[in-house]
Formats: structure tokens, C-alpha cells, sequence
């Protein structure tokens, strides 16, 4: 975390800073909320559950307020690997170290996935319900009975329905949630949007890619590492930085290894290409990107692989 911003340095008159956690079942949509909170796409997003591995801080400066919101992924209950548990101590980890909850859940629906994060809750720490996709219900009325069970369930300090993709939702979350935010100084400076560094937001990129052009074929169990990320200054005055990207993909099957590469190589370009498109635009500079594909069969069940491979 940076060095606190003192107040001079930012923005007259009393600022205050905090800690917000995001947490919910897999495939909410709380990296997608995440990126509304921010503004800026830093927490990729897709339809196959377990997309966020990782604890990814976002941050949003409006007046004299710091936002740092802390995506965490989605509770696991289906498997019990050393992935998996791995990813469960990233949202232990994360309840209880902040100074709000955002527990994020479909309006309308509460299933056993949702109850078991739930119970991950304190009572030391104020949470918001917040009931995303609020655009899916048909009729608003039917919210009523929901909502009075799951009062009930927990001691929630404020009910938000909503939907992460209309900015108007978004904007009145951020209002919400400024008051429970302690008067201090600033974690980052004003123009940060995350703690993460380019390599970081590289591999996310490739992974996202991986699991939208494989959809439901591929195992969630598959990674990308990072083998070199070099920068080179602008050739000339006016033009873009150079960023040389390598990565490797790493899934558990020869059969994977095939899927992921595609006919004649297609479907390995097209991951290529849509990651380089999206890379320039985030970074601003200009990106070649090369991928390769490695089978490591058992790596989600091996503690000191999913270590090597970026994972607390």
C-alpha cells in the first residue's frame, strides 16, 4: 500500500479514506460492479465462474474522499483443491480487514452458495446488501418478501438494489457508501485506479480472453504466467511507448492444450489479438504479445505450484 497523502496535498477540508470490500458467490458480478465503482476496467470479467483469483484493490477519488474498494473472488464450495483454498483465504482475509462490506447477490435470489459466504460476515464490520441485476426482475413488488428474509438472515446496516451497469446505481452506491468511511488522510495519490501493476493487469487480460473464447469447454483450473514484460522508450518524439508481452497458458490436458490452440492455430491468435487490442488501450502504448501453451497436469491440486503461480 502507498505512503498515506496528506490533506494539503489533495483537497481542502476533511477527507476521508477506507477499505470496502466486494464479496459474493462466483459469477455475481462483482468484478463487473467493481469496474463501475473505479470507472476503468481493472478486474476482468466473464460468464464462467472463478474468473477473479486474486484480490484486486480499485480505487476511486470523487471530492474529498478516497475509495478503495477490494474485489475478491467468489467463495468456492464446489471443489476443494489448493486453488480453491487458496482463493477462500483471500475473502476471509478480506472481511475482516475493511471498514464496509459489499455483500453482492442477485436481487430476488439467495441460494446455499450465497448463505455460505454470509456466514463469512462479522458483525463487527457495517454491510450494505447489495442486490445487483436489479434490470432482471420483472416485477419490483416481488421483492418485498425476499427482502424481509433476508433482514432477517443479517443485521445489514442498508438495503441498495441496483444494476453495475447503469451509472445513476452507481453514483448513489458511492453516496452510500461515503459515510461509513473513517476521516483520514488518503491511501493513494488522486489519479491511482489500482494497486496493480501492468504485468499483473496483462495476464488477467489474457485469461479473460481465454475463458470467453472457450466458454464452458475449458476448466476453470487454467492459468496464464507471465514469462517477460519489457518496455521500450517511444522510437520518436509523438509516438507510443513499445510493451513486448510473453505468456504462457497453462492447462491440465494435452486434449486442453489442443482446445485452447484451436485449427491451425486460430483460436491461440484470436486470444492473442483481442488481449494486444485491449492491452494498447489500457496502457496507452503500443503491445506485441506472444503466447504459448504448456501442460501441467495436477498443478490446482499442488500447494507449491499454485504458490509459483501467483497465488497466497
Amino acid at each position: 500500500m502507498s505512503e498515506p497523502v496528506t490533506t494539503d496535498t489533495v483537497a481542502s477540508g476533511p477527507t476521508r479514506c477506507g477499505m470496502i470490500a466486494i464479496v459474493g458467490k462466483p459469477n455475481v458480478g462483482k468484478s463487473t460492479l467493481l469496474n463501475a465503482l473505479v470507472g476503468q476496467k481493472i478486474s476482468i470479467t466473464s460468464r464462467k465462474a472463478q474468473t477473479t483469483r486474486h484480490r484486486i484493490t480499485g480505487i476511486r477519488t470523487e471530492g474529498t474522499t478516497q475509495f478503495v474498494f477490494v474485489d475478491t473472488p467468489g467463495f468456492q464450495t464446489r471443489h476443494t483443491n489448493a486453488l480453491n483454498r487458496s482463493l477462500n483465504r483471500s475473502v476471509r482475509g478480506a472481511v475482516g480487514d475493511v471498514d464496509l462490506v459489499l455483500f453482492v447477490v442477485e436481487a430476488g435470489v439467495f441460494n446455499q452458495a450465497d448463505a455460505t459466504v454470509l456466514d463469512l460476515l462479522g458483525k463487527g464490520v457495517p454491510t450494505l446488501l447489495v442486490a445487483n441485476k436489479l434490470d432482471q426482475v420483472a416485477q419490483r413488488a416481488d421483492l418485498a418478501p425476499w427482502l424481509q428474509d433476508m433482514q432477517r438472515r443479517h443485521a445489514f446496516a442498508e438495503f441498495v438494489p441496483m444494476s453495475a451497469k447503469n451509472p445513476r446505481d452507481i453514483n448513489r452506491l458511492l453516496t452510500i457508501c461515503e459515510p461509513y468511511l473513517p476521516q483520514q488522510d488518503w491511501f493513494h495519490d488522486a489519479d491511482e485506479l489500482t494497486d496493480r501493476n501492468e504485468r499483473f493487469l496483462a495476464s488477467e487480460l489474457v485469461r479473460e480472453k481465454l475463458f470467453r473464447l472457450t466458454g464452458d469447454e475449458l476448466p476453470y483450473t487454467s492459468t496464464v504466467v507471465i514469462d517477460k514484460f519489457e518496455e521500450e522508450p517511444p522510437a520518436r518524439k509523438g509516438h507510443k511507448r513499445l510493451v513486448r508481452v510473453a505468456a504462457t497458458i497453462v492447462v491440465e490436458r494435452d486434449s486442453h492444450k489442443a482446445m485452447v490452440i484451436g485449427d491451425k492455430g486460430e483460436r491461440i491468435k484470436r486470444i492473442g489479438t483481442e488481449t494486444r487490442v485491449e492491452l494498447e488501450s489500457l496502457l496507452d502504448a503500443k503491445v506485441f504479445i506472444e503466447l504459448w501453451v504448456k501442460v501441467r497436469s495436477g498443478w490446482a491440486d499442488d500447494e507449491a505450484r499454485v504458490r509459483s503461480f501467483g497465488y497466497d
